[in-house]
């Protein structure tokens, strides 16, 4: 099933996602068919990222989290607050 997690950046923390974000990605990389979408948040202008959106593919919630806890954004302290919420994709049909 598919889990959606919404991570919002700590202000003024820009240079924790910086020093992070090989990692990250590699970390995501690994996750391989399991990964749907990832992507920064961004202010309106785009000039600066607010957090992250990723959806992934885990077995229920305990993994999800665990997926989430793993994340070495998370593990640096990055993240202001995380949510996670299972989703369902409607559209567009596959």
């Amino acid at each position: 099933m598919l889990f959606a997690l919404i991570c919002r950046d700590k202000p003024g923390h820009g240079h924790v996602r910086q020093e992070n974000r090989a990692a990250h990605l590699d970390y995501l990389a690994a996750a391989g068919d399991r990964l749907f979408a990832a992507g920064p948040t961004q202010t309106d202008d785009g000039n600066a990222v607010t957090g992250s959106i990723v959806i992934v593919d885990c077995a229920d919630r305990a993994a999800a989290e665990a997926f989430a806890a793993g994340d070495p954004y998370a593990k640096a302290n990055l993240f202001e607050g995380v949510e996670i919420h299972r989703w369902k994709k409607v559209l567009p049909a596959d």
